[in-house]
């Protein structure tokens, strides 16, 4: 089977998470799947300097920044439609809500990439599942508002330790008509009607094995899905 997994660019603060992106190539690959990386030739929106924080004065291409993760196996957006894929997965890090959307600097209120939503939309028609990492969940909410399939979503908790505020994110999400539920770093939630797995990751506060572990629980819940 082949599992798209698509990429925003490489880093947390500009692009994909790198950790969330690698632990989710392991787990393909863990499960005898096959990787397709995906990345959008585009500019981001902006760069950061990872050491500080700060915004720096340079352009950089989602495509070639991706290829670094993807070790330069990498797919071109326009190049790939729901058939040459069994499932989706989409690692977070601020590249979904920046470059993929315009979440960051305007909540529910975003837009989205129309060729993010297009292969979204399509794989849901056809029945594909989608894995939703982290901060992603709000792509969904973007890609799905209006739909009436109101899927359910989590994007962490309330209830545990968070750098971000996931009640605003949480609010934001059922604004666009999604359902939302508290999950911790060491749950995921499937909605089995729509066939989307979301699960917190670095949403909320983790070390590393905590992580991996709340990836592969995700993975094992889209296995299960794939080969029911």
């Amino acid at each position: 089977m082949k599992i798209g997994v698509l990429l925003s660019g490489a880093g947390v603060y500009d692009g994909a998470e790198i950790q969330e992106a690698v632990l989710t190539l392991l787990e393909i690959e863990r499960m005898g799947y096959e990787p397709v990386c995906i990345g959008i030739d585009a500019q981001q929106h902006h760069v950061i300097n990872h050491l500080n924080g700060q915004e720096q004065a340079q352009s950089r291409n989602m495509l070639e920044e991706a290829a670094r993760i993807a070790r330069g196996q990498i797919t071109e957006i326009s190049s790939v439609v729901p058939a040459d894929l069994d499932a989706l997965v989409i690692p977070g890090g601020f590249g979904s809500a920046k470059n993929f959307s315009t979440w960051a600097f305007e909540g529910p209120e975003a837009s989205i990439r129309a060729d993010v939503k297009l292969l979204l939309v399509n794989m849901y028609n056809v029945g594909k599942p989608i894995v939703a990492l982290c901060v992603s969940p709000v792509l969904l909410a973007l890609a799905f508002e209006g739909n009436n399939s109101a899927p359910k979503l989590t994007i962490g908790s309330t209830q545990v330790d968070s750098p971000y505020q996931i009640s605003a994110f949480q609010e934001g999400l059922q604004a666009k008509g999604m359902q939302t539920t508290d999950c911790n770093i060491d749950e995921i939630c499937i909605d089995s009607t729509n066939r989307i797995i979301t699960a917190p990751c670095y949403m909320l506060e983790a070390t590393l094995p905590e992580l991996h572990n709340n990836i592969a629980k995700a993975f094992k819940a889209l296995q299960k899905l794939l080969e029911a």
